[in-house]
């Protein structure tokens, strides 16, 4: 039988989110998430990168602690599949993390490290599902809507539990639970074949010339605490290079266009990226499982996305820091939203 929760011998939680773009903490003390963190981490270039991650981490992050940990790094390709990738990450945070440390497998509960690659389906890419069970604590029905830097998930949670329809990656992606669009790593080409410009549409080149990032820090929308990666071009994110990135996307150069130009560019990619989780959010709702006055709860460092989508969909949007705020001390609720799944397996394991 899986763990439910944790070893208990210590009173400090401490939730992980293991990506494969960033890892994210959360500190638990007295039931209470005390601070969070998140640091970039270029997993692609195989373990020594967590490594490096961990030793740039506030201190809190080294000391013994009961350790949570969900993941989706485990996709990443230095791993030779997913359940090698669970298997590494696993065996890698009982070696590096100080103290009891206890995997996030999702349906199955907590299970030990040494159980995790039995159990690497339930594990896989499962912080979606500890979101949602935190919420479901407060919001019996919703509709939660996470958009991170890379993906974006649509969890409906009814009767206090998630209610996806499919749980892995594959499934979720099928039935519009997990929509590969982010606020920061998306390349725009992804969003649409062609662009309007000056009157004309055009299509677009198919290189990977600008990404999310560069639309919404246009468009003044993306804070400079989500925008931790690098350009497409490995350049500045002044609004001169990122202009730049962006008329390279329609086969053009900076001064052929005006700054309303560029921006109203920018405006367009993020319609484009709205209306593909506003499809995605209406197949979910058409099951009928949900009631209509039902919230969304909204995180990730795409809240702003998912506010706009909240109001479209006509429901009321509830941000996840407020829905948590008894159990959030003040330095820490700015993050807390953007950090989602680490929060939510730190305050599941505490209790």
């Amino acid at each position: 039988m899986p763990h439910l929760h944790p070893p208990a011998s210590l009173s400090r939680v401490i939730g992980w989110d293991l990506g494969g773009v960033h890892v994210k903490a959360a500190l638990v003390e007295g039931g209470r998430v005390q601070a969070v963190v998140q640091a970039p981490c270029p997993l692609w270039n195989g373990l020594p990168a967590l490594d490096a991650t961990l030793e740039d981490l506030p201190g809190w992050a080294r000391e013994p602690a009961r350790h949570a940990v969900t993941m989706t790094g485990e996709l990443t390709d230095c791993f030779s599949d997913r359940a090698d990738g669970v298997a590494q990450l696993a065996a890698w945070a009982s070696d590096h993390l100080a103290g009891e440390v206890a995997i996030y497998a999702g349906r199955s509960g907590f299970v030990a490290p040494d159980a995790a690659a039995p159990h690497a389906p339930d594990v896989a890419s499962a912080n979606w599902h500890a979101t949602a069970a935190l919420v479901g604590r407060s919001r019996p029905d919703a509709l939660l809507v996470d958009i991170g830097s890379t993906t974006a998930d649509l969890i409906p949670i009814r009767g206090g539990q998630p209610r996806a329809i499919g749980y892995s990656d594959a499934e979720r992606l099928e039935t519009g639970e997990l929509v590969y669009t982010g606020v920061v790593r998306t390349p725009l080409l992804a969003l649409s074949r062609t662009a309007p410009f000056r009157g004309r549409r055009t299509a677009l080149m198919a290189e990977c010339f600008a990404t999310t990032a560069d639309a919404y820090r246009l468009l003044g929308l993306l804070l400079a605490a989500e925008d931790q990666q690098d350009t497409a071009d490995l350049k500045g994110k002044s609004i001169a290079e990122t202009e730049i990135r962006l008329a390279r996307m329609i086969g053009r150069d900076r001064h052929e266009g005006e700054a309303a130009d560029w921006a109203r560019l920018a405006g367009f990619f993020a319609e484009a990226q709205l209306r593909l989780l506003h499809d995605a959010a209406g197949l979910i709702l058409s099951r009928g499982a949900l009631p209509d006055d039902a919230p969304v709860v909204i995180c990730g460092a795409g809240r702003f996305v998912a506010a706009e989508l909240a109001a479209r969909l006509g429901r009321p949007a509830e941000e996840l820091s407020d829905l948590i705020a008894p159990r959030l001390a003040p330095e820490a609720a700015a993050f807390a939203s953007t950090c989602g799944p680490a929060v939510a397996v730190g305050l599941l394991a505490a209790g």
